[in-house]
């Protein structure tokens, strides 16, 4: 009776130690895993009058291959006190409050307002009508 109680006791102290050494693994892969994860979060500081685009979540309930997910772009205003952006239309017309998550800087180009060039094409003419 003797023998198997400390049977007992050495095997619940393995049990023990390799409940340890499991809950430390874990621990261990799940910081590797926020490193890892946290490495390619990218800090999105927006300024005002900076150019955005707004994330439309909106698709996901119609699928499409080729449309954008992403609309705008649209003028960085402000950021609200409680976490939440407000943009505008590039035109300046509408005014809207997004979650600050849903953005992202737009690196597209800019039209200038100004004077346009307008360019004429002639049509070619081909080496039979050259010779006639």
């Amino acid at each position: 009776m003797e023998t198997a109680g400390t049977s007992r006791v050495t095997e619940l102290h393995e049990l023990e130690e390799l409940r340890f050494h499991a809950f430390e693994n874990a621990r261990l892969y799940k910081e590797r895993m926020k490193m890892i994860h946290d490495k390619h979060i990218l800090d999105r500081n927006f300024k005002a009058g900076d150019l955005v685009l707004l994330y439309n979540s909106r698709l996901k309930l119609f699928p499409g291959k080729l449309k954008s997910r992403w609309s705008g772009p649209f003028r960085f205003v402000q950021v609200l006190s409680s976490g939440a952006v407000e943009i505008e239309s590039e035109d300046g017309t509408n005014k809207f409050k997004v979650n600050g998550q849903r953005l992202k800087h737009y690196l597209g180009m800019v039209e200038e307002k100004g004077e346009k060039v307008v360019m004429s094409f002639e049509e070619p003419q081909y080496v039979s009508e050259v010779q006639s």
